[in-house]
């Protein structure tokens, strides 16, 4: 049997970890992270693609043709998720899972970053749990496409 593929997205400033906000976002650097994902989604038995922008219109054509490649997401929309109705209308358009992730707790910095314009169309919101935050929405699409 082949296994589920998923995409992990990260958006913008991502591809900065271990450099932007160590205090924040940890020290691990970008590819560490994503090789993590990849053999943390392997021992679940799926398939992970990882793929990060620092475009909105990019992420909004990767979401929309993950809809007939993949059985779901997990989106760290960085700052997008505070005021993007463009990303959250991509998400409502593929009608496949999308978990929002978040490294820190979204809720614990400034008030902008306290509103997510995107968890209302995702499945879930994980925040707050560093880099292990992605290994839980992972395993929260794991159990979801079962």
């Amino acid at each position: 049997m082949m296994a589920k593929k998923i995409l992990i997205m990260h958006g913008p400033n991502l591809n900065l970890l271990g450099e932007r906000e160590p205090g924040i976002y940890g020290d691990t650097n970008f590819e560490t992270l994503n090789a993590h994902l990849v053999e943390f989604a392997a021992s679940l038995g799926l398939e992970a693609e990882v793929f990060q922008s620092n475009h909105e219109g990019i992420l909004i054509d990767k979401l929309h043709a993950s809809r007939t490649e993949f059985a779901g997401v997990v989106l760290n929309a960085g700052a997008y998720t505070h005021y993007s109705y463009a990303i959250a209308d991509a998400i409502k358009a593929i009608r496949i899972p999308v978990i929002e992730v978040h490294i820190s707790n979204i809720f614990a910095r400034d008030a902008f970053r306290s509103h997510s314009v995107i968890a209302p169309v995702c499945k879930g919101s994980i925040s707050g749990f560093g880099l292990m935050s992605y290994d839980l929405g992972i395993r929260a699409l794991e159990e979801m496409t079962k």
